[in-house]
């Protein structure tokens, strides 16, 4: 596509449904639910380029670009319309594919959700610095923003030498710059959304507040915001029975 390779895992039949992974995450982050959603959906996860297996251009990356890899993707795959879940960066180009592309889709989910200029002023210097994850005390710190239960970064050693080989520091650092540019802010569009909303949000993220969620869901108007206990940034590794019952519920279907 555009002449990279993107890769992406898929698992069962029906209705298309994308699952968008966040900041230096990849297709594993979605391993605890695509089983449950494969059920009903035909579920396909990809890694963003720049990330993951796929390919890692020495792009300018942003929303924007994230958002034109979705679109030629789909189009490859030769998917008309979809429903498209994300996590974190990934509900932020989620929404802006939303507002770029209406009429390729049909419901968003958007899970623990960036994409509003507040967060960047309000987030601690330290916690912005500790997304680049360029050592074990960046991932210690932000481990306890992300997750409320300690065992998902208690692996300090392992967790840093999947980064070391990860190859995404250059996207990572794009990204980030890009991000306090304050380049593709979702503020004052996302009321132009008219596609059925799910917002979900670990009640205990610490990485980005609730208040963030409730934001959402306050300016999308056909949406709904399921509060997940318990749980912090990453519902769909921490909590992903809760999680996966949400998405089914939005989508009708409470098995």
């Amino acid at each position: 596509m555009y002449g990279a390779r993107i890769h992406y895992v898929e698992a069962g039949r029906g209705v298309p449904l994308i699952l968008i992974h966040g900041l230096a995450d990849d297709t594993t982050i979605w391993d605890p639910v695509i089983p449950r959603l494969a059920a009903r959906f035909r579920v396909i996860a990809l890694d963003q380029i720049g990330f993951g297996r796929s390919d890692k251009p020495l792009l300018n990356y942003r929303i924007s670009t994230f958002v034109d890899f979705l679109h030629g993707f789909m189009s490859e795959l030769k998917i008309e319309r979809a429903s498209l879940i994300g996590n974190s960066l990934g509900s932020w180009v989620a929404a802006a594919y939303a507002l770029e592309h209406p009429e390729r889709i049909e419901r968003l989910v958007l899970s623990d959700a960036a994409g509003y200029a507040a967060l960047v002023k309000t987030m601690d210097p330290r916690a912005m610095s500790a997304l680049r994850l360029a050592s074990r005390e960046d991932i210690r710190y932000l481990g306890a923003l992300t997750f409320r239960d300690a065992r998902f970064y208690r692996d300090i050693d392992a967790i840093f030498k999947q980064r070391m080989t990860a190859g995404d520091n250059y996207t990572v650092g794009q990204f980030l710059e890009s991000m306090v540019r304050g380049d593709d802010v979702l503020d004052n569009r996302l009321r132009m959304i008219n596609r059925p909303t799910l917002v979900i949000w670990g009640r205990d993220d610490k990485l980005i507040p609730l208040s963030f969620g409730e934001r959402f869901h306050q300016e999308i108007a056909n949406s709904q915001l399921q509060i997940i206990d318990n749980c912090g940034h990453m519902p769909q590794l921490e909590c992903p029975t809760e999680f996966s019952a949400a998405v089914l519920q939005f989508f009708g279907d409470t098995r």
